[in-house]
């Protein structure tokens, strides 16, 4: 297969335009560092050594391993990958890409993803603003033909489950069964349905194992967005089928969010409309800095300006500013307080059954207000209208956690990881786990998790403050004190006295043991 092109996080690797390409244009890269970047792409699927690299960059040439660590230095520059997110290192072994790669094969694809605006659909249904998607019944791929029902069953769930999300729009089962058994193009299925998106995949059974298999296209480009297998032992079938089912939703989730980013970006700033201002915001929001955090939020604003009955423009602006408080770049504290909750409940009046919008609304109470009670309903009714939404489960779990549940916060958490161990807010995840597993005194699984997630974000104060007091906890002072260090460099004004205002925590022990730690690790009183 001819490569043309590797699409990743928000960026196209154009092989042959020997390029690196972002929404905003292109970006500078040295020939040897586009060619380190290509040959992790060309092997994402694995941990890539040294001693794999060196050879394949540079044959028949002595160099030494700076020269590779340079390249990765400026890959990593260029990227925008400060917490090594997409490139990560494995110590002692190399390196890995850490998200999903797509494969482009042909030239026109490549040239559909490099144009500024969607290509015009001949359809007599043409696209709305909120993106289609339709499931092809999965194929049954195993020898024994009754095993069909399997298939059929999971492709039967996999359209239920999409279906609870309010940002997509869910072809009905009785359109894409009729494709059942034949062979279609999926552009022209695209055409048919009015669907921007198809998912199709396949389910082989061979002895007490199952196989499935998924794949995401774009069908205005025939571009594949994703494609993955999940593998499972047949002890319980009804079991192993909700399982394979979840995995797939929640990647067929993440996989369209990111492919709508790309496309509101790629769009001329004087055509866009509330749903391209809404991705576009969603884009500067998983970047993570102050900076992209402020612009975010002034595009949720537009966006509900330009649409003033969007409930998740006024959910993702009241998101905002729960990303302000985890980070510490909030400035005045009450007002933000009030303005998420402004914005959230707004959100909530306009769609009560969003299960997105519950799930934020629900973390502002928690989180914001103090409201954990209140809060741990609204997440609560979220997981149950979508078990799949990885923020309802990650916040659901987070409000157990301050309720002073740790086994049912570490329950949610491990839901959390196993539907998307590539979300781009995993290091969210890994913190809370930290600190379920510090507040129940299990301080070497506490420091396993909190040195995870503050490898991957080192600007996330609450894994850096749980990596303090985690260390402080093992009795490595030394350690504990540097990391607190960081702590009040990310946050100068935190002290022990208001520990108790960083996260609600109900128990009085929990909090008691936080600050015995942090004031060995040396936190001011």
């Amino acid at each position: 297969m001819t490569r043309n092109s590797f699409q990743f996080d928000l960026f196209t690797l154009d092989l042959e335009r020997m390029c690196l390409r972002c929404p905003s244009g292109q970006v500078d890269l040295r020939p040897k560092s586009f060619d380190v970047l290509r040959f992790l792409l060309e092997h994402s699927d694995r941990i890539v050594t040294k001693e794999e690299l060196i050879p394949a960059i540079w044959p028949n040439v002595t160099v030494s391993d700076e020269s590779l660590a340079q390249c990765i230095s400026e890959i990593r520059r260029s990227l925008g990958d400060t917490s090594h997110r997409i490139v990560r290192t494995i110590p002692k072994r190399g390196y890995m890409v850490c998200v999903p790669v797509s494969v482009s094969d042909t030239t026109s694809t490549t040239a559909s993803i490099a144009a500024t605006s969607t290509p015009e659909i001949s359809s007599a249904q043409s696209f709305s603003e909120r993106p289609a998607i339709a499931v092809l019944p999965f194929s049954n791929m195993s020898e024994d033909p009754g095993q069909e029902y399997f298939a059929d069953g999971m492709t039967e769930d996999i359209i239920a489950g999409l279906s609870r999300s309010k940002s997509l729009l869910v072809i009905a089962r009785t359109s894409t069964f009729a494709y059942k058994g034949k062979v279609a193009n999926v552009q022209q299925i695209g055409r048919e349905l009015g669907a921007r998106y198809v998912l199709e995949g396949s389910v082989r059974k061979a002895s007490n194992r199952v196989r499935v298999t998924g794949q995401l296209i774009d069908t205005t480009t025939g571009v594949h967005l994703w494609a993955d297998r999940f593998d499972g032992d047949l002890e319980d079938i009804f079991d192993l089928q909700d399982q394979l089912t979840s995995k797939v939703i929640s990647a067929t989730f993440y996989q369209v969010e990111r492919a709508e980013i790309l496309r509101s970006q790629r769009k001329p700033t004087d055509s866009l409309q509330a749903y391209d201002y809404f991705h576009r915001a969603l884009a500067n929001f998983y970047r993570n800095t102050r900076e992209t955090n402020v612009e975010a939020l002034r595009l949720t604003e537009v966006a509900s300006t330009v649409d003033v009955e969007f409930a998740a423009a006024y959910a993702l602006g009241a998101r905002c500013y729960i990303q302000r408080k985890a980070f510490g770049w909030n400035a005045d504290v009450a007002h933000e307080r009030e303005e998420a909750r402004r914005l959230a409940g707004r959100a909530v009046e306009l769609d009560k059954d969003d299960p997105s919008v519950l799930a934020i609304a629900g973390h502002v109470r928690a989180y914001l207000a103090n409201e954990v009670e209140q809060g741990a309903a609204l997440l609560g009714r979220a997981a149950n209208l979508n078990p799949n939404l990885l923020i309802a489960r990650r916040w659901s779990g987070a409000a157990h956690l301050w309720l002073g549940d740790g086994p049912a916060a570490i329950e949610q958490f491990q839901i959390t990881l196993r539907l998307s161990p590539a979300d781009p807010f995993v290091f969210n995840v890994q913190t809370s786990l930290a600190m379920a597993y510090f507040l129940a005194d299990h301080t070497e699984a506490a420091l396993l998790w909190a040195t995870a997630a503050a490898s991957q974000e080192p600007k996330f104060l609450p894994a850096q403050a749980v990596l303090a007091a985690s260390l402080a906890s093992a009795g490595r002072i030394n350690e504990a004190r540097d990391v607190c260090a960081r702590v009040l460099q990310l946050q100068p004004t935190l002290r022990l006295s208001n520990v108790k205002e960083v996260a609600p925590y109900r128990r009085p022990q929990d909090i008691k043991r936080l600050v015995e730690a942090f004031r060995v690790a040396g936190m001011p009183e």
